[in-house]
């Protein structure tokens, strides 16, 4: 089986994975709290016009907390080493 692509590209230096490490954390904590902003307003009594927004915005943190995953196993599987 072939290996990713991005698994031999260049090593991420340290720092800047440091960094973007930290950025994908808060990006992960804000993306948390729009999820259960979410969660939260899909236990009320909402329009069917209500309900289809909220679900755009529930499939759309899903597909940003994946991303954000994706994002860090690079982080994790492309930085140097210490």
């Amino acid at each position: 089986m072939p290996e990713p692509a991005f698994e031999s590209a260049p090593k991420i230096p340290l720092p800047i994975s440091k960094e973007l490490r930290t950025l994908a954390h808060d990006l992960s904590n804000s993306i948390e709290t729009i999820m259960q902003a979410s969660y939260l307003l899909s236990q009320a009594k909402l329009e069917p016009t209500d309900k289809k927004w909220l679900d755009l915005i529930d499939q759309a943190t899903k597909d940003a907390a994946r991303i954000n995953r994706e994002i860090r196993d690079v982080l994790r599987t492309r930085s140097e080493e210490v």
